[in-house]
């Protein structure tokens, strides 16, 4: 049980990465379409695992395929809706989906490792504490994310080289962490 010390809060958010996390990511390409959208195993099971712990859910995700004009905001959130309806019929939940569209050149205050995204669900949600929250992604953007909010980092990453001080806790798959975590959950009769 390498998740014994983490606590989670009333004012909790947990905070998801998208692509590599909750979907297949597309080496040196991006999800343009909704049939391109590939839920990461058991990633359907975990969310609704975890929308069963955490009081927000939040996706917070880099999108510069729109910066790049590979794909338009619209073509995003066609991909989007057809996530959620997949949660959805499984019993999962999302509360919010933040995304940056700007260029990674633009070093611009959404986009992660900027803190814009998760600032921006503190103002949807103003109960979220940031500090009590949790950040679950596979990216070095992600981890200096977390860091930089002051949230627990979990990396989901099959072998990474991303410094071990960047994360708390590292899972292959978003449902190892969920898994885990719920099995704390049970055995402290908080589920």
């Amino acid at each position: 049980m390498i998740l014994k010390n983490l606590k989670i809060y009333p004012d909790s958010c947990l905070f998801l990465d998208r692509d590599g996390v909750i979907n297949k990511r597309i080496i040196d390409g991006y999800v343009t379409q909704a049939n391109e959208f590939i839920f990461e195993e058991k990633a359907l099971e975990a969310i609704k695992i975890l929308s069963n712990i955490f009081k927000y859910v939040v996706i917070i995700t880099n999108q510069q395929g729109i910066g790049k004009g590979i794909f338009t905001q619209e073509e995003l959130e066609l991909v989007h809706k057809k996530m959620m309806e997949d949660i959805l019929k499984n019993k999962g939940r999302i509360d919010a989906i933040f995304y940056a569209p700007q260029l990674a050149s633009e070093n611009h205050a959404d986009r992660k490792p900027g803190t814009g995204m998760p600032s921006k669900a503190k103002i949807k949600f103003p109960l979220i504490n940031l500090q009590h929250s949790v950040m679950v992604g596979d990216s070095i953007s992600d981890m200096q994310m977390g860091r930089a909010i002051g949230a627990t980092n979990i990396l989901i990453s099959e072998s990474s080289s991303i410094q071990e001080n960047l994360y708390d806790y590292k899972f292959k798959l978003l449902f190892d962490f969920a898994n885990e975590l719920l099995s704390i959950f049970e055995s402290k009769n908080q589920y």
